[in-house]
């Protein structure tokens, strides 16, 4: 089964937390940083695909209306 976007933000969140604690060794923090940009990169493409689709739904007349969340907001 496919990780959902929001487990995948909540692993992100929780690796970012022990690392900026301070107490994780080296080797596990490296671990640690691959694992968070795995997620990070898996987050991104979510996010990608979520706003391709909403720029499929918002059409006019069968023409693509851009959708520019920070305008819309």
């Amino acid at each position: 089964m496919e990780k959902s976007f929001e487990n995948a933000l909540a692993e992100l969140e929780q690796i970012v937390k022990e690392l900026e604690s301070g107490t994780v060794e080296l080797d596990e923090a490296i671990n640690k940083y691959t694992e968070a940009m795995q997620l990070a990169k898996f987050c991104s493409e979510k996010l990608n695909n979520a706003t391709q689709k909403v720029n499929e739904i918002l059409t006019e007349n069968n023409e693509l209306k851009e959708f520019d969340a920070e305008k819309e907001g």
